[in-house]
């Protein structure tokens, strides 16, 4: 394959890209959407963030773990606790990435 090729592949990919995500988002930003749409698509994120983590959560690597001895559930609980108590992103981050450190350690 030629540079050329590859480059227009690329640029023809980042194009129709533009065009699927750039359409609907032009056309609904002019219209008044009903409260329970607008409602339904607040949620959107907040479930795409979950789904995401939850699969890494569960299945780091691609393979399923015992939820138990899992450094990784135990330490997006200690996440998740520490977000409800301060609503601290930033806090809740790093309590989670340093259980994560210190349980990796201590359950292997």
């Amino acid at each position: 394959m030629s540079d050329n090729f590859i480059w227009s592949v690329v640029i023809g990919m980042a194009l129709a890209n533009f065009l699927v995500r750039f359409i609907p988002i032009a056309i609904v930003s002019r219209v008044e959407l009903p409260r329970p749409v607008m409602r339904w698509l607040s949620f959107v994120p907040a479930s795409v963030m979950g789904s995401l983590v939850a699969a890494e959560v569960f299945r780091p690597g691609g393979s399923w773990i015992n939820p138990v001895s899992s450094p990784y559930g135990w330490a997006a609980l200690l996440t998740g606790l520490v977000y409800w108590r301060s609503r601290s992103f930033l806090g809740a981050t790093l309590a989670g990435m340093l259980g994560f450190v210190a349980l990796r350690a201590w359950l292997g």
